[in-house]
């Protein structure tokens, strides 16, 4: 069967063949491809403040436009430039039709800043949000990432994901002399870092969640094995290099533990966990079917992983104790595999076959019912944002990959892609 034959080709390594790229540039770029209907006014109000070395109101604005819930207000159609309190003037806002409005000053003392900022209703004049937070002039960009992730959580109720970052693998060169990238950037595509660089394939990157590690595999001397990269130090680690596919990797709740995907002498593959402190394995599944992609439960008492043993690559649970068996999670659709689960462990964002196409999908873990939320031909790869609210995921656009976003609940879509080449394998940051 297509499916079948399409999700063994995945396990030498999970998406190899879809690495093949053109040169590409770290840097990223952010476009809002599809936005809520009616998104809600907010006012970014330029931040006073002299010579600064990052314009923290334009960052704030960029953040809240690229979740797609927000409408902001051109600078030139502002009404006035309040910097405090005692410059507002509401009355003017309201005629503009703003719901909300940001304004704040960013003040230098030696080589330190400090960011002020406040955040209004202008229908009901009450300041929702007084924030303050000091910052060197390479911190003035997380500062304003943190604002953002503030006034996301005031007006919507749900804490906001700007100040995390993401993890991607870009391909560059042409192919006699390619080069695979591990690059973490922040989560608007900014301030891009290449923590890996090698002329051998890198894949399937997963954070610890500290947000401090990496693990990923390479092929470095031809033959897959299993890292962890510190990303504070820069050093790294070789855990998992036996015979055969050593894949999937995906830490466990409490940093202490990764669930691989391992083949057997017989070239079979299991789902194994890992204590990263002994090395020692534990064998989680000794099935005939295929078992791989695994990842844990927020509690870390269970793991999710993709399986063909019914015929078809379906995702299932099984509970980490003596005796458990597993059991499916997914009923809608011939395809259902990657499982990633969400922070607060309610829902799955795996890779579903829809009208031919494969895309990206969320599955209530309760019901067991799926919705669509992407709608390309062939997205994959989903990862949860730390509140839960979006994943990121690599899609085909143009013949090459890019990285995008879809909000789960309310269509809000947007492409992040580099300048050219392939991007790939996202892996979203825990809250940092």
């Amino acid at each position: 069967m297509a499916e079948l034959r399409r999700f063994s080709s995945l396990l030498p390594l999970l998406l190899l063949g879809l690495l093949l790229a053109v040169p590409a540039h770290a840097q990223l770029t952010v476009q809002i491809t599809q936005g809520v209907t009616t998104p809600i006014p907010v006012a970014v109000v330029p931040f006073a403040g002299d010579g600064l070395p990052v314009d923290v109101a334009a960052v704030v604005e960029a953040d809240l436009a690229r979740s797609g819930r927000f409408a902001g207000l051109a600078r030139a159609g502002m009404p006035q430039r309040p910097s405090t309190a005692a410059q507002l003037d509401l009355a003017q806002w309201r005629l503009v039709r703003m719901d909300f409005l940001v304004l704040g000053r960013v003040l230098k003392a030696a080589d330190r800043y400090s960011v002020e900022v406040e955040l209004y209703n202008v229908v009901t004049g009450v300041r929702l949000l007084s924030y303050s937070v000091t910052a060197g002039a390479n911190g003035l960009r997380l500062a304003a990432h943190r604002t953002a992730d503030l006034v996301y959580e005031k007006i919507l109720g749900v804490p906001g994901a700007f100040a995390s970052r993401i993890a991607y693998v870009l391909v560059e060169g042409p192919l006699a002399s390619r080069r695979w990238k591990l690059v973490v950037a922040d989560a608007d595509g900014e301030n891009p870092v290449v923590v890996v660089n090698s002329p051998q394939p890198l894949m399937s990157p997963s954070w610890a969640p500290d947000g401090t590690r990496l693990a990923y595999v390479s092929f470095e001397g031809h033959a897959s094995a299993v890292w962890v990269q510190n990303l504070v130090t820069g050093s790294r680690e070789k855990v998992s290099a036996r015979a055969g596919i050593n894949g999937a990797p995906a830490w466990s709740p409490d940093g202490q533990r990764l669930a691989l995907a391992l083949s057997q002498p017989d070239g079979n593959v299991d789902v194994f966990v890992m204590e990263l402190s002994s090395r020692s394995l534990l064998r989680i599944t000794d099935d005939p079917s295929i078992d791989t992609e695994p990842c844990f439960a927020p509690d870390g008492r269970s793991l999710y992983f993709t399986s063909d043993r019914a015929g078809r690559p379906q995702i299932y649970r099984i509970v980490l104790a003596a005796g458990e068996k597993p059991k499916r999670i997914t009923f809608e659709g011939n395809y259902n595999a990657r499982p990633r689960v969400s922070p607060d462990g309610s829902t799955l964002a795996v890779v579903t076959q829809d009208q031919g196409a494969y895309r990206i999908a969320t599955v209530d873990v309760a019901s067991g019912s799926s919705k669509v939320v992407t709608s390309g031909r062939l997205d994959e790869g989903p990862s949860f944002a730390p509140n839960g609210q979006t994943v990121v995921y690599a899609a085909r656009e143009h013949g090459r990959g890019v990285l995008a976003t879809a909000a789960v609940d309310s269509g809000v879509t947007s492409r992040i892609s580099a300048a050219s080449g392939d991007v790939r394998e996202p892996a979203w940051s825990p809250r940092l």
